[in-house]
């Protein structure tokens, strides 16, 4: 049973989880694994990071391994950012299913350990690896936050959609293209 606090955070968690999925919807399997950035990023490898991420702050640390995301330190050394992107043989639908089973691993640990509950993040400097359970979900919360803005960014350059949830595009009705020009404008009279 969660504390009022665990509630909370999983509330705002959930709400973070459900942001980055929605950016997929819609879309085809090459739109959701096109890299829009120079550095590849792409809204599946997104998804598939945040499970990895989740995951690991979330079960591995506390000695609850999920065993879905299994991956040996040859792998990393291979492909270094295997998690941000999905494979030929990774389907849209196998990274949504992969993910939500990761939140329900991860879930667990809300549900079972206290707040105050401590582990170590052995990939952190050895100075901030001791962690309560608390303040790692709110490391996770911050983490998944930031993936969800930049997914915000990239559907918005594939597809023209934004906003805050399916149904609540949380955006005012603006004449976006003159907005942008007069924005541009501004930039240019610093050149």
């Amino acid at each position: 049973m969660r504390s009022p606090e665990a509630d909370a955070l999983h509330h705002y968690l959930q709400q973070c989880r459900e942001a980055l999925l929605w950016k997929l919807e819609g879309l085809t399997e090459s739109q959701v694994r096109r890299p829009m950035t120079p550095t590849g990023t792409n809204l599946l490898g997104l998804v598939k990071h945040a499970a990895f991420t989740e995951s690991g702050y979330l079960g591995e640390i506390w000695g609850r391994p999920f065993p879905a995301l299994a991956w040996t330190d040859e792998q990393l050394e291979e492909e270094p950012n295997f998690d941000f992107f999905a494979t030929e043989d990774e389907s849209m639908a196998d990274v949504v299913d992969l993910y939500r089973q990761a939140w329900a691993h991860d879930d667990a640990t809300l549900d079972e350990l206290p707040l105050d509950a401590v582990a170590e993040v052995p990939w952190w400097p050895a100075e901030r690896r001791s962690v309560t359970l608390h303040r790692i979900t709110l490391h996770t919360i911050v983490d998944l936050s930031r993936h969800a803005g930049h997914a915000d960014i990239v559907r918005e350059t594939v597809d023209g959609a934004i906003g805050l949830t399916v149904t609540n595009d949380n955006i005012p009705t603006v004449d976006w293209a003159a907005y942008r020009q007069r924005l541009d404008a501004i930039a240019s009279s610093f050149d």
